[in-house]
């Protein structure tokens, strides 16, 4: 697993007036990807996968991005297994039958 924390580079992370301009950069580009992918609930488009490339955005800067997405990837793999076993499950059924 990566470790949390900032991805910027060492020379951005080196200045702090320069390390917190590019936090901020990084927040206004991720909300405003977040926020397309809201419109996009409502409108025609793919409005899930856009918000969580802004929060993948997020992520390279901020721990709490990290752990959302994390969070987020573990219950996609247990859901993804579990679908998995309940068409295993169907199959033998249908065998059976």
């Amino acid at each position: 697993m990566k470790p949390l924390g900032s991805r910027a580079p060492d020379f951005i992370q080196a200045s702090r007036p320069l390390h917190l301009s590019w936090r901020v950069g990084i927040f206004l580009v991720g909300l405003a990807i977040v926020v397309a992918g809201v419109v996009m609930l409502v409108l025609p488009g793919p409005g899930w996968l856009v918000i969580f490339g802004g929060m993948a955005v997020w992520a390279t800067e901020f721990i709490w991005a990290q752990h959302v997405l994390r969070w987020t990837k573990r219950k996609l793999h247990e859901g993804t297994q579990w679908w998995k076993r309940r068409r295993e499950l169907r199959r033998e059924r249908k065998k059976l039958d």
